[in-house]
């Protein structure tokens, strides 16, 4: 069996990842592909994280070239999590895993409109009401949803699952139903609407953000590609890392892989698996200080994160498995840093990583300080870590 050290798969990391200074690149489409896709459940990781890996880019030249050139698609995906990915990888994204999510959240929200009585035929209903919306929708062009709800009220339809209980929080159907249909490919997310840190945004029909929509790939087809996609770019690492990163069955990852040309690996006494034409060990990079934000794709891109994480579990991460901003150097983290309310970036190593490790930090934060100029942003969840340094 062919090994494959940590020393390694953090040269990979650094490498891959684009996180060296040699490695950056001008593109924000070409960052989101060198790590399959950008995080987006938290609005401000995706321009943050861009900027970790580019040359160059204003917040506002990374939000026209998602939104207003449109060379990259927002959407919800793999573990229902939301991610910003290139044009082209988008489709892929959608059949291997967005179709399964939809499937899953079609299934509950029948469930609850059945529960909250909003009608006889609840799957009549609902069909109706996602027809009318994305007819709606296409006469438009794009919309928010308030103007949507002004097209078909059924929209606002409220769901009261417990209204004799003290705990109850009744909710509007709007978003559950704009989510199923994003999910299943007949709606995009646009531009945000509130600032670049703002969770509300427009909705464009599929075919009007790209031509063809995001397709009709087979699923089985497109986990195998995505299985590729990640290996090439996460690989190697154990296959419990590739299952919690798509969020698929065991089977199905197993499936996938058969039709992929892998071979095992020794990963410091881990069984492994790595593309059986990716062996050859990776130069040393020149060492370059990068901050991540928080949810980063780098950091969550495993589930057995030990290798570049070390013991800095517990201040780096909250409860639910969310990390917070990391310093990383080397291929490792080694500290983690936060943005204060005057804008001042605050860092703390929990490492020893010598004075031009330091001076490297430090630089990079100045770089931060520089790009963000008046832009504010706190993390959607927040870390100890994090939470000490903005106190």
């Amino acid at each position: 069996m062919i090994a494959i050290d940590t020393a390694e798969r953090r040269r990979r990391l650094q490498v891959r990842h684009l996180l060296t200074a040699a490695t950056r690149s001008p593109d924000v489409a070409a960052v989101a592909d060198a790590i399959v896709a950008l995080h987006a459940t938290d609005p401000a990781t995706v321009y943050l994280s861009a900027w970790a890996r580019m040359t160059a880019g204003s917040q506002t030249e990374i939000a026209d070239a998602i939104y207003g050139r449109k060379h990259l698609v927002r959407m919800m995906a793999m573990r229902r999590t939301m991610f910003v990915t290139a044009t082209d990888l988008a489709p892929v994204l959608q059949a291997s895993s967005a179709l399964g999510v939809a499937a899953t959240q079609c299934k509950r929200l029948l469930t609850e409109l059945r529960q909250a009585e909003i009608s006889d035929d609840v799957e009549r209903w609902l069909d109706e009401v996602s027809e009318s919306a994305v007819a709606a929708l296409t006469r438009r062009g794009r919309a928010v949803a308030t103007d949507l709800v002004a097209d078909e009220p059924r929209l606002n339809a409220i769901l009261d699952l417990a209204p004799d209980k003290a705990y109850a929080a009744p909710q509007k159907v709007t978003s559950r139903v704009l989510t199923i249909l994003a999910l299943q490919g007949r709606i995009i997310r646009g531009a945000p609407v509130g600032g670049w840190t703002s969770n509300r945004n427009e909705w464009w029909p599929a075919t009007a953000w790209m031509p063809g929509g995001l397709g009709d790939l087979d699923p089985a087809e497109a986990r195998v590609t995505l299985a590729q996609q990640w290996l090439a770019r996460f690989g190697p690492a154990p296959l419990a890392d590739l299952v919690w990163w798509t969020g698929w069955t065991v089977g199905q990852t197993r499936t996938a892989l058969k039709d992929i040309n892998t071979v095992e690996v020794d990963l410091d006494g881990t069984p492994g698996i790595a593309l059986a034409d990716d062996l050859d060990p990776t130069a040393e990079p020149e060492p370059t200080a990068a901050l991540l934000p928080a949810l980063d794709p780098t950091p969550m891109g495993w589930v057995e994160r030990g290798w570049y994480l070390g013991e800095h579990r517990e201040r780096l991460f909250d409860r639910t498995g969310n990390i917070g901003p990391t310093i990383f150097w080397q291929g490792r983290v080694v500290g983690g840093w936060a943005q204060r309310r005057n804008g001042e970036i605050r860092l703390e190593l929990l490492e020893d990583i010598g004075a031009s490790g330091v001076n490297a930090v430090e630089q990079r934060a100045a770089d931060l300080t520089d790009w963000l100029g008046a832009l504010r942003f706190i993390p959607r969840f927040r870390t100890p870590l994090e939470r000490e340094l903005t106190a």
